[in-house]
């Protein structure tokens, strides 16, 4: 018996997702339990099964497309087994797979539907005409330098996908073809010559965009944000730290300030319940167990990784995790645990630079770190100017469920630890 091939929801947020690529082509044996294909979900890219046994024989979602969760992408049924009740019934898949993006057309479109004169290569493009890619092979495009438009796509209608840029990246120059010269530097307005090209370039959103842009919206918009600023005299910490990663250095591992704020921030939690909480919206939740979401920025957005029962966990072991978990979220190889479940979540922009900033509350939970750069500054100590390395951290709360006072104290307290960091080493 014939079964379909569902977008599944690989990720607890997951609405829709992308074809990264078919890992089984049309005709090939698929047996239950088989990857057959990696989704690109709201987060990171996961692999899809099959349900059932059998060949797989339509396809109907092409690489770089998205479909909604529960739409078939794709046939799989025993050799010679009629499948035209199956591809009949799921035609506005097809539909909507050659309609997701202007240049994307479905695996049954001729090149005459697509708009493409009758008898042309598939991968020949006109001057002047946008090349038909997904999204992934017009990034891998970019990073190698090639031209799409010399790029003869094997996907649906010519569309070119991430095995035509991989091949034409690694397929040697023709003979007399002339060496690649660096793009020139472009001109500033009223320099030589007029602008030419497009006045823009619309970029496709990626799923874990289009996540985020919803998240802030559902964040901003309906939760009471507030901010408390607390300046924080980071010179025995970063004493401290040396000493750790003289130790540690032997072994091969070390920890940042970012590990220590990580750590302080979990033993603060441990000591003001109010804040390690969640808004349900019939009842204010209060976590009895420490895990804390660190922001890590990747290609296309932001992720927050999460350090489980961070507060019972060493410097060490929190600086190797944390290591760990930023590697594969950056190669969007999280699993759904390991993303989800914060009860409380740490940014931290001070390695780029950045003194201070807000950050937006990831619902439901009740407040977020914004964490600056440790930087050298002039303040009075005991009548006399100094120069100390200070750190400014910043605390959005959730006014429904963290008061005023409530926040204040806890960031009394976290600034207690991190300026005494023998309370954190232990």
């Amino acid at each position: 018996m014939a079964t379909k091939v569902h977008m599944e929801a690989l990720s607890p947020t997951m609405e829709e997702g992308q074809i990264v690529r078919w890992l089984k082509a049309e005709g090939d044996s698929v047996a239950n339990g088989d990857i057959i294909a990696e989704i690109e979900t709201d987060k990171a890219i996961m692999e899809l099964v099959a349900r059932g046994d059998g060949i797989l024989r339509a396809i109907l979602l092409g690489e770089g497309s998205t479909a909604p969760v529960g739409e078939v992408i794709a046939v799989i049924a025993a050799e010679g087994e009629d499948i035209g009740d199956i591809a009949g019934s799921v035609g506005s898949t097809v539909s909507q797979a050659e309609t997701v993006g202007p240049e994307t057309v479905g695996p049954e479109t001729s090149l005459e539907a697509a708009g493409e004169p009758a008898g042309q290569d598939a991968g020949e493009v006109p001057a002047g005409t946008r090349v038909k890619a997904s999204p992934l092979a017009r990034r891998l495009a970019e990073e190698a330098g090639l031209d799409l438009g010399a790029v003869k796509g094997s996907g649906p209608g010519g569309r070119v996908v991430k095995k035509d840029v991989e091949a034409a990246a690694s397929a040697p120059p023709a003979p007399g073809a002339a060496a690649p010269t660096a793009a020139p530097l472009p001109l500033p307005s009223g320099g030589l010559g007029g602008f030419e090209g497009p006045d823009y370039e619309d970029v496709p959103l990626s799923q874990m965009r289009k996540t985020i842009a919803r998240r802030l919206t559902e964040s901003i918009g309906p939760v009471p944000h507030f901010f408390l600023t607390v300046d924080v005299d980071m010179a025995r910490t970063m004493q401290a730290r040396g000493s750790v990663n003289r130790t540690l250095e032997p072994y091969g591992r070390k920890i940042s300030v970012n590990d220590m704020v990580i750590r302080a921030t979990a033993a603060a939690l441990r000591l003001h319940p109010a804040v390690n909480a969640a808004w349900t919206g019939e009842a204010i939740r209060r976590h009895n167990r420490v895990h804390i979401g660190v922001a890590v920025a990747v290609e296309d957005g932001l992720i927050t990784p999460v350090v489980r029962d961070a507060d019972r966990k060493g410097l060490a072991q929190i600086g190797e995790e944390v290591r760990e978990l930023a590697g594969r979220a950056r190669e969007k190889r999280l699993q759904p645990e390991e993303y989800t479940g914060a009860t409380f979540s740490i940014s931290n922009l001070g390695m780029f630079g950045i003194h201070e900033f807000t950050a937006v509350i990831n619902p439901p939970e009740a407040g977020i770190l914004a964490v600056g750069g440790v930087e050298e500054t002039a303040v009075v100590v005991d009548g006399n100017v100094e120069v100390r390395p200070r750190m400014k951290i910043t605390m959005s709360c959730d006014h429904r469920v963290i008061d005023g006072a409530t926040g204040a104290k806890f960031l009394a307290t976290l600034r207690q630890m991190l300026e005494e960091p023998a309370t954190i080493l232990v």
